[in-house]
């Protein structure tokens, strides 16, 4: 590892749900970190995690290749966090994660770390597993010295998935689609430590794949009951039959519609780690349960307000 002044990390993605706390993680480093994103008018919520001149952007989007080359330029590594739903996801996963790796190459970088997908696969049903899988390959192939990181589900404060089980959870019947399907759901912050040390190590972490998750595999329905306990809502839960979903799954071009025909696919198997590489333990993490953190967000779902989740929290732990 090299001394941390001497280091420049360009995060792609980086004031995204993850990224935000990778670029925490690197601040705390004593690193410099710079954020390439789209639109930097809507990210400097970032800066004041940062000390001064720690922190800097860059407009750009890795689906353009020139943009792309300048936001590596003399950086030492480089993170890719970007990944999308719909038509744009073989030119995000694949194209775009080609032109990061081929100009981190370029560029002189010593670490490039690609965010995937557990259950990334070419033989995969769903686009989003066959184009990370793809991504991963074309990453390798441009930077063969690469870290891939395949995170299983992610929650946290900021997630689409248990703010908006909790949401839903105020009516009087909660129906669960994929209800036997399991998931082994990780911490964001677990995550995107992980994601930073191996940005910031590539002599140990350099040339592997990872599969983060977290300390407890649960079913869907599993996972339900587990936010209703911390948020004390009591609807009646309801397993729907895969019909149902699969109905679903043919709305997913209407706006709003809470589930695509491909996230759909991607509920035929179960998401947890293959065993076949390592996890949080080759960061030296011990991973966080959702029971010990949730209530930090979903404590503002309880019946008895924010302030009731919290004393159960802090009952619980003592």
């Amino acid at each position: 590892m090299i001394d941390g002044s001497e280091q420049l990390v360009t995060v792609f993605g980086g004031a995204g749900f993850i990224g935000r706390y990778v670029c925490e993680f690197l601040f705390r480093s004593g690193v410099r970190v710079r954020v390439a994103t789209r639109d930097p008018r809507n990210d400097y919520f970032l800066q004041p995690l940062a000390q001064v001149g720690q922190f800097g952007f860059e407009k750009a989007d890795i689906t353009s290749r020139d943009s792309v080359r300048n936001a590596v330029k003399s950086a030492t590594s480089v993170i890719n966090l970007c990944g999308v739903f719909g038509r744009a996801m073989h030119r995000v996963h694949v194209e775009g994660a080609r032109n990061v790796a081929e100009e981190a190459k370029a560029a002189g970088a010593r670490a490039l770390v690609q965010v995937s997908a557990i259950n990334a696969s070419l033989q995969s049903q769903a686009a989003y597993g066959r184009t990370k899988a793809e991504g991963e390959e074309a990453v390798r192939k441009a930077f063969p010295n690469a870290t891939i990181i395949r995170p299983s589900l992610v929650f946290g404060p900021e997630d689409d998935l248990t703010n908006r089980f909790a949401a839903m959870a105020r009516l009087p019947f909660l129906p669960v689609i994929a209800g036997k399907r399991n998931f082994q759901p990780v911490y964001v912050r677990d995550v995107a430590k992980a994601i930073a040390i191996a940005a910031l190590d590539p002599q140990k972490y350099g040339g592997k794949t990872y599969e983060i998750a977290g300390p407890q595999v649960m079913s869907m329905v599993e996972l339900h009951h587990a936010i209703l306990e911390i948020t004390g809502q009591d609807p009646e839960v309801m397993p729907m039959p895969d019909l149902f979903g699969t109905a679903l799954s043919y709305l997913g071009w209407l706006p709003g519609a809470p589930l695509t025909r491909d996230q759909w696919m991607m509920l035929q198997r179960d998401n947890v780690p293959s065993g076949e590489a390592r996890g949080l333990e080759a960061f030296g993490i011990a991973p966080t349960p959702l029971a010990a953190v949730g209530h930090e967000w979903l404590g503002r779902f309880h019946k008895g307000g924010k302030f009731a989740g919290r004393r159960i929290n802090l009952t619980a732990t003592n």
